[in-house]
């Protein structure tokens, strides 16, 4: 038995050239269209994010100042700690504000570029070997979901990701097709760079990559094989020589590492940024779902057991599935992440395995197989990391997911069409409508506020459409069908997606659509859209500072108590753009500095080479991009870090390197009591006079009390 595909609807790779050369209008259209929307979509409003992370976007601000600090990803231009990444995703920004200056549109376009250009790419894929209205499918979908649009218009390092394992698929499907080695080259490159700016996660794509070659490339498997390892050995250069040049430089002319305990980039590789995602297992973090002291966040995490629980309590260290939610096969459908990304896991693996069917016994080669392959192998492998993980995970790491998602969608919907004429395809059709509406009707349920009517409408239009598919010959009415059935599928996260970009999206901890109903990782506050407000909750822990009224003395409880809205276990969400923060920030939101305290930091501001200290990333950022000067953030992002030292920080003091130390940031009390910002901390309030500005505590250090 042969495919039904043999002569696919698309496009054969011996005509691709030709009809690249003249591309119909309908699909010059169509492709417009899709592009067009996009970029609307990921641009409209895009300031209202202001600087959304801080925490990058004062590493991009750095940048625009120092190469040595673009270059080693420095949290100030001052050069004193990385972030806790490699530096590629600020690269791109930081040259944008060199050129532009410092504002919300020259850190977020070049996000959303990435954005279009991700859907423009996954459309080229899919269109090549299965036509243009399969590409806009893959395209539009990827495009509509709805964690894809939280990402595309923030500064966090997923949206480049996401963009080279798409760029990493592209090139292995050409090196199957033609069967020369440059494109594995290619393809090696695309992953080092990927690791250059997410270090290993970009590896759940390797799996995938490399089984779809040695199972389906041309020539001997010995070959292929060959060709692999010149693809692993590309990935090692392309990775390896930014990785070689900061373990040779001498550690006293560069910054520290951040998110390491000993300056090691390798250390950050491996283990906080490594196995200990997996394992829970990370040197130096407050909490997590493993055991050993744990370090908080890395780009974006919180402390556990907030709200009413405390320690202990729903969603805690010591609930089910510890501060990171609950692990499990069901993970990526719980509230936290079922908005962001699960609408429609389900049909995109029904559609997959069918159109893997569809390619009957066709050729080892056949491109349509591989394909298919590719996307189902990074969609399950991908899943099932996240699902199974114990480390840090956030809501916003599904984006890595979309990809996969979206081109299934749209290849196995084509393939599946095309074969319609058979029973058991128009059944399969019908199932994956109807579990598309299901799926969309049970999302859309968890927040009743929303557009209420909406689920109801997708549901009976899931329900004529799959009936519909199960005639055998609808010549004349089978368009509208498809219609009504694609416009069905994508009715729920459009809406969750146009939320997203009408709504301002600021803090460590962010998500896509409205709030939901059901706990979250954090005693019911996953599903937020923007951190979270005030201070802890009761029972949480103590001495971080910088709560709602900010400004409390160094390693003082927050000063907000408040339960904060939906941390009740089981609770519903709230949207808030606000962040554990107020005019001296915290652990995660930036600082929102007043007049006054911005006038008294630039005062005389050229005279160092720091003008204030913080304690942690966030707290510090939000004083650097209003002064746009250096300002050390002690002990990286959340104060664990043993950067500087008491000995460096009193000598830089005595130097006359640092103007101010800025009260009520993280000083990582009750996890980290005798770490080095807890030291400084103890030893400034002891030589140095406090006094306020607004709420903000401050300690002059060139003005010692004896």
């Amino acid at each position: 038995m042969t495919s039904v595909l043999d002569t696919p609807t698309g496009v054969s790779p011996s005509d691709d050239g030709r009809r690249r050369r003249a591309l119909p209008h309908p699909e010059r259209w169509g492709l417009g269209v899709l592009l067009t929307a996009t970029a609307v979509l990921y641009l409209w409003s895009l300031s209202a994010n202001g600087y959304a992370n801080s925490f990058y976007s004062a590493a991009i601000q750095a940048g625009s100042q120092s190469w040595k600090a673009w270059f080693f990803g420095s949290s100030d231009a001052a050069n004193s700690i990385t972030v806790d990444k490699p530096p590629v995703s600020l690269w791109i920004p930081g040259i944008a504000v060199r050129i532009f200056g410092l504002n919300s549109w020259s850190i977020l376009v070049p996000q959303a570029l990435m954005g279009v250009a991700s859907v423009a790419l996954l459309h080229l894929i899919v269109k090549k070997y299965l036509g243009a209205p399969a590409g806009l499918l893959a395209g539009a979908t990827l495009a509509l979901t709805p964690v894809a649009a939280l990402m595309f218009r923030f500064n966090n390092p997923d949206a480049l990701l996401v963009l080279l394992m798409i760029g990493a698929v592209w090139a292995t499907l050409k090196g199957i097709e033609d069967g020369r080695i440059r494109w594995m080259v290619l393809t090696g490159a695309l992953v080092g760079i990927g690791f250059l700016t997410k270090q290993l996660q970009v590896f759940l794509v390797i799996p995938p990559l490399a089984i779809t070659y040695l199972a389906f490339g041309q020539h001997t498997w010995v070959k292929r094989l060959g060709h692999l390892i010149t693809a692993l050995v590309a990935m090692l250069v392309s990775a390896g020589w930014w990785v070689l040049a900061v373990t040779l430089w001498p550690k006293d002319s560069r910054p520290y590492i951040g998110g390491s305990q000993h300056n090691s980039i390798l250390e950050l590789t491996f283990g906080y940024n490594g196995f200990g995602r997996l394992t829970g297992n990370e040197t130096g973090s407050t909490g997590g779902g493993g055991g050993g002291a744990r370090r908080a966040i890395g780009e974006t995490a919180a402390t556990g057991g907030f709200g009413a629980g405390g320690p202990g309590g729903a969603g805690g260290p010591g609930g089910r599935g510890g501060m990171w939610g609950e692990t499990g096969f069901f993970r990526m459908f719980q509230p936290e992440q079922g908005g962001q990304i699960a609408w429609l896991i389900p049909t995109a693996l029904i559609l997959g395995i069918a159109a893997l069917v569809l390619c009957g016994r066709s050729s080892r080669t056949n491109i349509h197989r591989a394909l298919i392959s590719v996307w189902m192998l990074w969609l399950l492998t991908t899943m099932a990391v996240f699902s199974y993980m114990s480390g840090i995970f956030h809501a916003y790491y599904t984006v890595a997911l979309a990809p996969a998602i979206a081109a299934l969608i749209g290849a196995g919907a084509a393939m599946c069409w095309k074969g319609r004429h058979l029973t058991w395809v128009r059944i399969v059709l019908a199932v994956a409508v109807a579990v598309t509406g299901a799926m969309s009707f049970f999302l859309l349920n968890r927040s009743p506020d929303f557009v209420p009517w909406l689920r109801w409408v997708v549901i009976v239009a899931a329900a004529i459409a799959a009936i519909a598919l199960l005639v055998p010959r609808l010549p004349r009415v089978a368009a509208i069908v498809a219609g009504v059935a694609i416009v069905m599928g994508l009715a729920g996260p459009a809406a969750y997606a146009i939320d997203t970009a009408g709504t301002p999206t600021t803090g460590s901890i962010i998500t896509a659509g409205p709030s939901v109903n059901g706990g979250g990782p954090f005693g019911g506050m996953g599903g937020r859209r923007g951190g979270m407000r005030g201070g802890f909750g009761p029972g949480g822990f103590g001495g971080f500072g910088g709560g709602a009224q900010g400004g409390q003395a160094p390693g003082q409880p927050g000063t907000n108590g408040a339960t904060t809205p939906g941390a009740q276990a089981g609770g519903a969400t709230t949207r808030g753009a606000g962040g554990m923060g107020g005019p001296g920030g915290g652990l995660l939101e930036g600082s929102k500095p007043t007049a006054e305290m911005v006038t008294l930091l630039e005062t005389d501001a050229d005279k160092y080479t720091w003008v204030a200290a913080a304690i942690g990333s966030n707290s510090a950022s939000g004083y650097q991009l209003a002064t746009q000067k250096s300002v050390m953030p002690i002990g990286g992002f959340n104060g664990s870090d043993p950067s500087p030292t008491l000995a460096q920080f009193q000598e830089y003091v005595r130097q006359g390197k640092i103007h101010y130390f800025i009260g009520g940031g993280r000083t990582g009390g009750g996890m980290n009591a005798e770490g080095t910002a807890t030291a400084i901390s103890e030893w400034i309030t002891t030589h140095y006079t406090a006094k306020t500005v607004g709420t903000v505590t401050l300690y002059d250090l060139t003005q010692p009390t004896s």
